[in-house]
């Protein structure tokens, strides 16, 4: 089992900084999830327990950009 490193630097207002052993990404945190550009996850009523998707990085990348955007702004919706 090889070892891993995953960091967040928080920015204020839900968003923060991924830092990781491969790489830096950005991510947005509400009350239903986290969205970043590596996929989504949502939070459940049980502590401990997410449902989590990753993005492929298939042809259609572009699409998936299109759809986390649009993700994140009803998101954003919801949590206000």
């Amino acid at each position: 089992m090889g070892l891993s490193f995953r960091k967040r630097v928080n920015l204020g207002g839900g968003l923060g900084l991924n830092i990781s052993k491969s790489g830096i990404s950005p991510s947005i945190r509400t009350k239903a999830g986290t969205i970043s550009n590596k996929g989504f996850s949502v939070r459940t009523g049980v502590s401990g327990v997410s449902y989590r998707k990753n993005f492929s990085t298939a042809k259609n990348s572009g699409c998936m950009m299109l759809l986390t955007v649009l993700g994140i702004l009803i998101l954003l919706i919801i949590s206000i």
